[in-house]
């Protein structure tokens, strides 16, 4: 690992560390960023420093800006995630900045923190691929309790649209899910 990347993960990993909420006894933000980091490096394990930094820094601060700040429905939650978005993309790029990457880093970083390009930009499908897999993995199971059967079927076929088919195919390598979750990444 570099020195700068190293840099980057430390600054990521303190402003997450401040979050509030605990899973599993420690600060959730940080916690997810290090299983996206986990993620990351199982599904693209010569990833550039850019897509590690994305990876780890994809959910910075979040807690600062609550869901329950936006209107209740989808349009509300979409803009409170395009919101995230541009909140993560600019903390994020501002500590890499401050770690000696350059403009054209930042500018990569930002972009795939906001999700601009995907489907049609290597990086951040790649990213949306990590994310989707470590709600899969991670947080899948716990929010199925809190769904109607239908509505987390709608859900998991939402995710699996957002995979490139090569995330899509190792997901049904990976997980063990009921034929009709299954049916949805083929």
């Amino acid at each position: 690992m570099t020195t700068q990347l190293e840099t980057a993960f430390a600054a990521i990993d303190a402003a997450n560390a401040q979050d509030p909420n605990l899973e599993d006894g420690q600060p959730a933000a940080l916690l997810y960023g290090q299983r996206m980091s986990a993620e990351q490096a199982a599904l693209c394990p010569h990833a550039s420093d850019r897509l590690k930094i994305a990876a780890r820094g994809q959910h910075i601060e979040r807690w600062t800006l609550p869901r329950d700040t936006y209107p209740q429905g989808r349009a509300g939650y979409l803009e409170w995630r395009r919101e995230q978005g541009r909140r993560h993309a600019a903390r994020v790029g501002a500590i890499i900045a401050e770690a000696g990457y350059g403009a054209e880093d930042v500018a990569q970083v930002e972009k795939m923190l906001r999700k601009e390009g995907i489907k049609r930009d290597t990086e951040v499908q790649a990213l949306e691929d990590i994310i989707c897999f470590t709600f899969i993995r991670h947080y899948l199971g716990g929010f199925a309790q809190t769904q109607e059967t239908e509505q987390l079927l709608e859900i998991v076929r939402k995710t699996a649209r957002k995979m490139s088919p090569e995330a899509r195919e190792k997901a049904l390598a990976t997980f063990e899910m009921p034929e009709a979750f299954a049916a949805a990444f083929a």
